[in-house]
């Protein structure tokens, strides 16, 4: 029973924190590392997993780039060799992990089945593809495009997600289930966006040049949606489930 408590208050903690409080440098991660402690008690079947990938780690950046890592790896690039570039990404580019914060923080106020700031950071599939676009984003412009592409290329393969490194990304995303999400070249994806599994930010096929999707704040994007050329989605717009968008949306 005291388990089950404990448990409990592992959620009750990230609901009664605020978002404005958890701005607060060291906040977040604070919060985490609490979190995965009771989950560590309630499931101990699990302490090497959640050691592994939070309590080991110092910094909130530590441990994404273990866990990204120990799943972008292959036969022929190790973990170790993967961890080493995340790294030198979020120490050349900070605003790589501050984004991140800021998806966590999305994921956790508008998926209504997500009720703690550890659980998209260790389970949520979507989150991760989408941490590993911001890192091989860093790459290609960087001219580091074959790198960047394995980066794509596993994220296909583990994930289901395909977007391609040049696409750009705001920040406060959420990619819910995530399955099946196609993001091409030149998107363009302003921050606060929801995607659902599915969604397809594609080109018409007879084109070059800009041909993908501009998609502005706050969208929400239902499942397999379809959205072709270089079209404009306007702040605060709904797109849904199915639908097929050629036209630009005010």
């Amino acid at each position: 029973m005291q388990n089950r408590i404990s448990l409990r208050h592992a959620d009750e903690f990230s609901a009664n924190h605020n978002i404005q409080e958890l701005h607060a440098a060291g906040t977040l991660w604070q919060a985490i590392r609490h979190e995965v402690k009771l989950r560590a008690d309630f499931e101990p079947i699990m302490s090497t997993f959640f050691h592994g990938s939070i309590l080991n780690h110092e910094t909130i950046e530590g441990a994404l780039s273990f866990i990204l890592a120990s799943k972008l790896d292959s036969p022929v690039v190790s973990s170790m060799a993967i961890r080493e570039i995340i790294e030198q990404a979020y120490a050349c580019d900070p605003s790589i992990i501050h984004a991140a914060e800021i998806d966590i923080k999305a994921t956790r106020e508008r998926d209504p089945a997500c009720n703690s700031f550890s659980t998209p950071f260790l389970f949520y599939k979507g989150f991760h593809a989408l941490q590993a676009q911001r890192i091989a984003h860093w790459l290609w412009h960087n001219d580091r495009h074959s790198l960047a592409f394995y980066f794509q290329s596993q994220m296909n393969m583990l994930f289901g997600v395909d977007i391609h490194p040049a696409a750009t990304l705001g920040c406060g995303l959420m990619f819910d289930h995530a399955t099946g999400l196609v993001i091409g070249e030149t998107a363009h994806v302003e921050d606060d966006v929801s995607f659902f599994h599915g969604v397809t930010l594609g080109g018409t096929g007879d084109e070059r040049g800009d041909r993908h999707p501009k998609i502005g704040r706050n969208v929400l994007l239902g499942a397999n949606a379809t959205l072709l050329g270089n079209i404009h989605i306007g702040e605060g717009s709904k797109i849904g489930a199915g639908s097929v968008v050629l036209q630009d949306i005010p």
